[in-house]
């Protein structure tokens, strides 16, 4: 994880964005009275919201660890 504040995020724009989407690291851009900002890839980005929404029920998250229990039995 990479914390930088606003101008340096700005100044070196292209760095931060590489090291985000090359190296798969989180950029922190701290703002002013702790408005901070997390920077992710859009693939991060769409694995948290596939987990967020694939582990909403209760159904859904009973079958998950049944999936991931035999998955780890079966190996």
């Amino acid at each position: 994880m990479k914390v930088v504040n606003y101008t340096e995020f700005r100044n070196n724009l292209a760095e931060n964005l590489n090291v985000v989407n090359d190296d798969g690291d989180v950029v922190i851009v701290s703002g002013r009275k702790g408005k901070n900002v997390v920077v992710i890839s859009l693939d991060e980005y769409n694995s948290m919201k596939e987990t967020l929404y694939l582990s909403n029920t209760k159904a859904n998250r009973k079958q998950l660890d049944a999936a991931i229990g035999k998955f780890h039995y079966d190996k």
